[in-house]
């Protein structure tokens, strides 16, 4: 357990978790460790085993965890901790905010549901888009999830509109980058107006002008980043029916990469 939530992690995941209810006054069943629970959907994500599948260790049946994931999902608790962990990389000064890149990655969906269409680069098998943020590094500043028939440019807007306000080591939060780095999938003259009134200098491939492999020496973070999504078998494909929890899953994924830089 200590291994799939360390202390650190614990601590930050304890300022977004609901306070425990209290148990009624006729007694009832003792509520599973919320800890325990963590660690048990941190091994369904890591490991991409199904919610039956899960092992006896964590004390607690797969329904439970499951109803408590649902819980959490709703309550937007993954995404409040991918919050929490961002601001402590900004206040650590580990954001680096002079270019930032933004690319997605499709995968089949196995189950049909919210958010899912045809993928046209499978064959037109049913699928959904995870969209991505880096920031210099490759640290993941913005997520969201689309069907796998949107077009990229249409999440431009909304990811760097998602982009939280990060605590900085000094100074106000910040939410911009100052540089945006994208392949030639981006390149319309509406995206390069709404990055300009942002104050964000696009450098996005020209169709019919320049090379996407001109612009590799700065996009190979985010390759790297959705790369490390294959280390979360759960994205490996959709399998939830519901968006919600699916883009559960991208956040956690993107909340513990933010925390293995705060534990190296």
């Amino acid at each position: 357990m200590q291994r799939l939530v360390p202390d650190e992690l614990w601590k930050l995941f304890q300022r977004v978790v609901p306070p425990t209810p209290t148990r009624p006054q006729g007694g009832g069943r003792r509520r599973a460790d919320d800890r325990l629970i963590l660690a048990a959907i941190v091994f369904v994500a890591t490991t991409g085993c199904a919610w039956r599948q899960l092992p006896p260790v964590f004390g607690a049946s797969w329904q439970t965890v499951h109803r408590r994931f649902s819980e959490w999902s709703t309550a937007r608790m993954w995404a409040k901790l991918y919050r929490v962990l961002l601001d402590e990389l900004g206040a650590r000064g580990e954001l680096d905010w002079s270019r930032c890149a933004v690319d997605s990655i499709s995968l089949r969906a196995m189950k049909k549901g919210e958010l899912t269409g045809p993928n046209p680069v499978d064959r037109g098998k049913n699928g959904t888009k995870i969209h991505m943020i880096t920031e210099r590094a490759g640290l993941p500043i913005s997520v969201a999830i689309s069907a796998a028939n949107t077009h990229d440019s249409l999440a431009l807007e909304p990811l760097v509109r998602g982009i939280p306000p990060i605590r900085s080591r000094r100074g106000p939060r910040r939410r911009r980058p100052a540089k945006l780095h994208g392949d030639k999938t981006y390149d319309y003259p509406h995206l390069r107006r709404f990055l300009r009134s942002r104050g964000i200098t696009s450098r996005i491939a020209r169709c019919g002008v320049d090379s996407n492999q001109r612009l590799g020496r700065h996009r190979w973070v985010i390759e790297r980043t959705l790369a490390w999504l294959a280390g979360y078998r759960r994205l490996h494909r959709r399998y939830e029916r519901r968006a919600d929890h699916f883009a559960s899953f991208v956040s956690l994924a993107a909340a513990l990469m933010c925390y293995r830089r705060i534990a190296a």
